[in-house]
């Protein structure tokens, strides 16, 4: 019964959320491929060409079908705005930029659904309490993620280890590297927006699925698949 507790532990499968979703063609393709979630980006504070208006939001998170995690992704000013735009957009999940970790507190008393605080990994501990889970990327001075910029593994993996919250490794993540970041890191969940992009806010199919297939069948050191 160890022996057997053992290998589904190392066995557990990591979960993949493919972000910044701009069309209901890539929403589909995500879903088929086995994504837990898709990330739809709206009113926010950079420059990102995978932003859709409020009404685009609604719609795309409204294709999302169950079983998957329609998560929006937004900047708000407060924990106010973020309420009111859930409340209106309904999605399963919220995921904010650039609120401090009392604010995120705040918003993850009154949202009705999971908040998730993107955050750098120097910064995470402080979140370990605010939010339902962290999401780890390389963000810019405004506290954007979507850089594509790979961040430290190594000490996100340390997180990953020292912190209760759910971890999700974001940041630079590629078909080609999300393997070895799984591998490295044990994340909870990797995410990806420009590393499946054949151009700014429009998906390669191939490379979603791709992504997807490598996250969640990247074997461990003894050839067990994650």
């Amino acid at each position: 019964m160890d022996g057997d507790t053992s290998r589904a532990t190392a066995a557990a499968r990591t979960r993949t959320k493919v972000c910044g979703v701009t069309r209901e063609v890539d929403l589909r393709t995500a879903v088929d491929a086995g994504t837990d979630a898709v990330g739809v980006i709206t009113d926010v504070t950079v420059d990102t060409p995978r932003e859709v208006s409020v009404e685009q939001a609604r719609d795309l998170l409204d294709a999302v079908p169950p079983f998957v995690t329609g998560t929006l992704v937004t900047m708000p000013e407060n924990a106010e705005a973020a309420v009111r735009l859930v409340e209106r957009l309904e999605p399963d999940a919220v995921q904010v930029h650039g609120l401090t970790p009392d604010r995120v507190a705040a918003l993850r008393v009154r949202a009705p659904v999971p908040v998730l605080a993107a955050v750098d990994a120097v910064d995470a501990p402080r979140y370990a309490d605010a939010a339902d889970a962290l999401v780890v990327d390389s963000l810019d001075e405004q506290g954007g993620g979507g850089t594509g910029e790979t961040g430290d593994w190594e000490r996100t993996r340390d997180l990953v280890a020292e912190l209760d919250v759910p971890v999700v490794l974001a940041g630079g993540l590629t078909p080609e590297n999300v393997a070895d970041a799984v591998r490295t890191v044990r994340p909870f969940a990797v995410d990806v927006a420009s590393g499946v992009e054949r151009e700014g806010g429009v998906k390669d199919a191939d490379a979603v699925r791709a992504f997807v297939r490598n996250a969640t069948q990247a074997p461990d050191e003894e050839g067990v698949a994650t």
